[in-house]
């Protein structure tokens, strides 16, 4: 069974420039999506899927391969992940070479561990699953949310609970945007990346801080030193 890490990163990014390439605390963010795919030995190609030459050079100097250039279909603000992916996994078939799972890692996933990587993999195929991503729990339960009126009036989303204790109330989860593993023959039929048939593992909060202002940016740097 052969395995591709495929990471997407886009040359654009409005709310923070240059993001997938900017530096984070001392080498370019998407290095270490790179270095973790690397470091896991899970993979027969790692490449990344770019528009960007700039990207391209940085992520070749980091050791993943950039075979083609995507297209300008699958590079514009409302293209789904799932199309990058299945893109490359046909211009791959184009030049003979065919994988049985894929696995997309983000350009902006610096907390990542090989461990969980690997985790999702054996869940994968163990269980036969279609796709598998990390999760991580919420940090306050759901059921006793909040929504605020345009004159900030406080609602809550689910007054039922309004008395309940926080213990009582079941425990959500929310995906970690790091990675998703997939079947690529299954991905290819269903076209998605969540489905009836997807698993999960769950991610410690310390390893999971989405990016996309430069609040979060300065987070994830404070939980990556963590691990320093």
């Amino acid at each position: 069974m052969s395995s591709v890490a495929i990471i997407p990163a886009r040359g654009e990014s409005k709310r923070i420039p240059r993001k997938n390439i900017r530096d984070f605390l001392g080498k370019p963010i998407i290095a270490y999506s790179i270095d973790v795919a690397l470091e896991s030995g899970l993979f027969d190609e790692v490449m990344v899927s770019t528009d960007s030459e700039e990207i391209g050079e940085v992520a070749r100097k980091y050791g993943a391969n950039v075979p083609f250039m995507r297209s300008e279909e699958t590079a514009d603000d409302y293209s789904p992940t799932v199309d990058v992916l299945l893109e490359v996994i046909d211009s791959y078939g184009k030049q003979g070479i065919h994988f049985d799972f894929g696995c997309c890692i983000y350009a902006t996933a610096p907390l990542l561990n090989s461990k969980y990587l690997e985790k999702g993999s054996k869940k994968l195929i163990k269980q036969k699953f279609n796709t598998v991503f990390p999760v991580v729990e919420f940090s306050y339960p759901i059921k006793r949310s909040l929504k605020l009126s345009e004159e900030g009036k406080a609602e809550m989303n689910w007054p039922e609970h309004i008395d309940s204790r926080s213990q009582d109330l079941p425990t959500a989860y929310h995906d970690a945007g790091q990675f998703y593993w997939f079947n690529i023959e299954e991905l290819k039929k269903e076209k998605k990346l969540f489905g009836e048939n997807s698993g999960a593992i769950i991610l410690p909060n310390s390893r999971v801080q989405d990016i996309d202002t430069e609040e979060d940016w300065r987070l994830a740097e404070l939980k990556a030193n963590l691990f320093v």
